[in-house]
């Protein structure tokens, strides 16, 4: 009787568990899309996270044109062009932060970036196009 309810214990564990911690952990994105939204808070912090981080590379505009990258020969792309990261879901950015790319950009392991901080840099990279103005529809002259 006893490994019954060991077992029955066992698997009722097992299945609430994860469900009960999950309130602690970054949810998934949804259709590649970052699971929270932007606020200043969490915007400030992604920004020095990038600073510290990513900024000697990218820029600190996202431009992806410093010293650094060109003495690497790296060709970044342009953050600061809404059309550069059209092409990529949110899933993408953090995988490709988290994971690093190739020799020459080191992965945002866990131990310096918690998932939501990853997700909240994602964020801030996708606002450096928001933040440009705005190109007239039909120039004038």
């Amino acid at each position: 009787m006893w490994k019954s309810v060991l077992l029955l214990f066992a698997a009722v564990s097992i299945v609430l568990l994860p469900a009960s911690i999950a309130g602690g952990l970054a949810q998934e994105p949804v259709a590649g899309k970052a699971p929270m939204k932007a606020t200043p808070e969490n915007q400030a912090k992604a920004k020095k996270l990038y600073t510290v981080d990513c900024a000697m590379c990218h820029g600190d505009d996202g431009s992806g044109k410093t010293d650094l990258a060109k003495d690497m020969d790296l060709k970044l792309l342009d953050w600061s062009d809404p059309k550069s990261l059209a092409g990529k879901t949110d899933k993408e950015l953090f995988d490709i932060i988290r994971n690093g790319r190739g020799e020459k950009m080191p992965p945002e392991g866990a131990a310096r970036a918690k998932d939501d901080e990853v997700w909240h840099l994602v964020l801030y990279i996708r606002g450096m196009a928001n933040a440009q103005p705005a190109a007239p529809a039909n120039p004038t002259n």
